[in-house]
């Protein structure tokens, strides 16, 4: 079975120009069609807004236009759009990995749609009581598909079908179905296409009024908005011309109005810049992937590592971090990542000329590792700063020491103690936290510790600072700045917030470098209000903090696992629940619920950080299953079957729900009790929908999706990993011949380069076995071409296209 798997991750970074030409507060939102998936903190008192967010999520359906919408925030009011940058799917490929400035587009009305529609279309011809022939349109409109919500609920969708030609409109109405994003309509109409006339010899009617090839069908799709305007869902329009005689039937994707989106004033409205990066993978059984997979594995064993296919993998990808991500994820996967960080770093020593530079740059190694940290670090990291981050954002004291930054009435002295305060907190949360550090993170810390002890034998404070440059700056103190990013904070912190964690960050890098609180060091602070509130620490008892503290994080020695009864924290949130019947007078309404889920239980309360309402032990859950959108005429829900009665979930958004989805599903996995069916509908008003069994305890209908055993400690897709690597060879081909063609050259002319070459950036340590690693890797690729290209073949063959004006939809058998 193929699996095709979509991602998408990028960069907000900020606005200018925009409008109106005030000082507002911005945020940014990204969109799937109209179904908001991601949001921006919002940036106050702005007129060039600067976001600087990064996103990363999986794509769980279909979809037509990413859209990115620029917001005014109101208190009092409903949000404004202020305008948009929308991108079809098809047209991704030409920005991934680059960042772009695009100017805004109107917010337009006729343009706001998503959605399919399911016709079948036919041309008759008939024999009138008179013997003459008439042609007649019949057109079935059978369904739709996804269509967008209306102010959060689901629409009441009718169509409006229509034969249309230079001298006629002729149009005709569905009946409007209640409560649905995708409606049932199975009706049919039926139009007059040419007037009757007589037969010829040759048995062939004539067209007597107007021209068969000018007319065309029309369905558009509308919410009927009762007492206020109807609102316009999109449409489509399909030429006559192309039926002839046959019947055709085909899935539309809903299109913008052809007036939708055009505007003189578009130059008006400012631009945003982003990098999207989309990814659409189709990930074939894993047999195909064994000999890619295998030459990748093998790559630390390879002698020199830069003739490793990991390393040349690097090396042709223009964006290194692109290798980077699936690259740590599958070595991770097999066990394989230590020993390959261990060979690039040492590579990377090589070209290190000074202690105090080590591991400073962006390179293989250190992304690798920085990768590695937010993978395994995600508990170590809630389990270290989450309490103390908690308090700095609920309780928020006041913590600037700018001169210039200070507000009216602040006092600089109390601020500083403030601030004191809560670096102190974060500083010793971390240094008595050695305990908690994953076991893989001990490994790689102590492999790196080794090596610039080996690299640099007369300096005695390099093993700390190869070990601190990245547990301090690139773990701690990022998650310190980024709250939200790390799932530490299930929102963006405040303007204020963001200030004081910024100033704890800075804090902690310079307390975290080894031998930074030197007075020397000091006086080379930029801000000199730093370098001030530096001196009130004793550095003495800081540095051994730091030492004992990295002492133990590079140690191999065992540790005693962290917290044996303490739950791992995996995912929480703001969801809605259907009330569960548990009491007789309790109305079986939505309610909006803090979710929370550990390894232990999922639990639901009424705000964040208050006591649970109701817990399920996950030993308890026997499956966690998507939900019918009939059931209850709402979108992205799903349902956790346990001992008692389903608990029925809605999520914000599709990505949101798979996530949650997700989630459950792996930490459940292994429970022995797990069903094998299910019912994908409620049990309402005394039956199943889906089934129709009147006995609530009937066993489902459906085979459970999920009810294979699986490893719930690492989430990792092994063959998504190795399909993405084969992608991104593929895309570089042409880098490969080239540093094919530069081995080459290298194995027959040994001798000194004058000038710059094609290939001067390559790092080619041994030419012939770089070479015969290269030819591998062209022999995998190409292999694994003709798979994917069978495998296309045999997706268009079962699918059905409509016309080049209105592309549908095609399902794969």
């Amino acid at each position: 079975e193929v699996r095709v798997l979509q991602n998408l991750r990028g960069k907000i970074y900020d606005a200018k120009h925009l409008v109106p030409n005030k000082m507002r507060d911005f945020f940014c939102t990204i969109n799937l069609d109209q179904e908001e998936v991601f949001r921006t903190q919002v940036v106050e008192k702005s007129l060039s807004p600067y976001f600087g967010e990064e996103f990363y999520f999986e794509i769980p359906r279909t979809f037509q236009w990413l859209s990115f919408y620029i917001y005014d925030k109101s208190v009092l009011q409903k949000d404004l759009r202020i305008g948009k940058v929308s991108i079809k799917k098809e047209d991704l490929c030409n920005y991934t990995g680059k960042e772009n400035w695009f100017m805004l587009q109107p917010v337009d009305s006729n343009s706001e749609v998503q959605g399919k529609v399911h016709l079948e279309l036919k041309l008759n011809e008939l024999i009138t009581d008179n013997g003459s022939v008439c042609q007649q349109l019949v057109v079935h409109i059978k369904e739709c598909h996804g269509l967008p919500l209306i102010n959060g609920q689901n629409c009441d969708p009718y169509a409006t079908v229509s034969l249309v030609g230079p001298s006629r409109n002729d149009q005709k109405k569905t009946k409007v179905k209640k409560k649905t994003s995708n409606p049932q309509f199975n009706e049919t109409f039926y139009f007059e296409v040419t007037r009757s006339s007589s037969y010829t010899k040759k048995s062939q009617f004539q067209v007597e009024e107007e021209d068969i090839e000018k007319l065309e069908v029309r369905v558009d799709l509308w919410n009927n908005g009762n007492l206020v305007q109807d609102i316009f869902l999109g449409e489509i329009k399909v030429p006559v011309k192309v039926l002839k005689n046959d019947s055709f039937q085909a899935w539309y994707l809903l299109q913008p109005r052809e007036n939708g989106n055009k505007s003189s004033k578009t130059d008006d409205l400012g631009s945003l810049r982003l990098n999207i990066c989309y990814t659409e993978d189709c990930v074939l059984p894993s047999e195909y992937y064994a000999s890619l997979r295998n030459l990748l594995l093998k790559s630390s064993d390879v002698q020199p590592i830069s003739a490793s296919a990991a390393y040349i993998l690097s090396e042709v990808c223009r964006d290194q971090y692109d290798a980077v991500l699936p690259l740590v994820r599958l070595l991770l996967h097999h066990h394989k990542l230590v020993p390959f960080v261990a060979a690039v770093a040492e590579l990377d020593l090589k070209d290190t000329q000074e202690a105090n530079t080590i591991f400073r740059g962006n390179s293989l190694a250190t992304r690798c590792v920085d990768e590695m940290m937010k993978i395994v670090g995600k508990h170590y990291l809630k389990v270290t700063l989450k309490p103390v981050i908690d308090e700095i954002c609920e309780s928020p004291k006041p913590c600037e020491i700018d001169p210039i930054k200070l507000r009216e009435g602040d006092n600089v002295e109390i601020n500083m103690e403030n601030l004191r305060y809560y670096v102190d907190k974060v500083f010793h949360e971390i240094v008595r936290s050695s305990i908690s550090c994953p076991t893989l993170m001990c490994d790689v810390f102590y492999s790196l510790r080794h090596l610039a002890a080996k690299r640099f034998p007369n300096d005695p404070h390099v093993q700390y600072s190869a070990v601190s440059s990245f547990v301090f700056l690139r773990f701690f103190a990022v998650a310190v700045v980024s709250p939200h990013t790390f799932h530490l904070r299930p929102h963006h912190p405040d303007a204020q917030t963001s200030r004081t964690l910024t100033l704890i960050s800075k804090a902690i890098q310079t307390l975290g470098s080894w031998g930074s609180l030197t007075k020397s060091k000091l006086s080379s602070f930029k801000e000199t209000f730093m370098c001030e509130f530096f001196k009130t620490f004793q550095e003495e008892k800081f540095t051994e903090s730091v030492k004992k503290f990295l002492d133990d994080v590079s140690s191999t020695e065992s540790k005693e696992p962290s917290g044996v009864n303490e739950p791992v924290h995996l995912k929480e949130g703001e969801m809605y629940k259907r009330a569960q019947g548990r009491t007789r007078i309790g109305k079986k309404n939505f309610k909006k619920r803090w979710f929370c889920l550990t390894t232990r239980e999922f639990t639901y309360h009424k705000q964040q950080d208050k006591e649970p309402i109701f817990t399920i032990p996950i030993k308890n859950i026997l499956a966690v299953e998507k939900l019918d959108e009939s059931s209850f005429n709402k979108k992205n829900m799903f349902q956790v079957l346990h001992g008692e009665k389903p608990l029925y979930i809605q999520a914000n958004n599709c990505v949101e729900a798979s996530e949650w989805i997700e989630a459950l599903c792996r930490v459940t996995r292994c429970n022995q009790k797990r069903l094998s069916f299910y019912h994908p509908s409620a049990f309402l008003n005394g039956n199943w929908l889906c089934c129709k069994a009147t006995v609530e305890s009937t066993e489902g209908c459906a085979r459970c999706t999920a009810d294979v055993p699986a490893d719930t400690q690492i989430e990792i897709d092994g063959d998504r990993e190795t399909e993405r690597i084969y992608s991104l060879f593929t895309i570089n081909r042409s880098k490969l011949q080239k540093l094919e063609e530069a081995c080459g050259s290298m194995a027959v002319y040994q001798g000194p380069r004058k000038e710059p070459d094609d290939y001067s950036n390559f790092t080619i340590e041994d030419s012939v076995a770089t070479f015969h690693t290269l030819q591998q890797i062209i022999d995998i690729v190409e292999k694994l071409n003709e798979s994917h290209e069978k495998y296309q073949k045999k997706r268009s063959s079962s699918a059905k296209y409509g016309s080049e004006e209105n592309p549908i939809v095609g399902k794969v058998s």
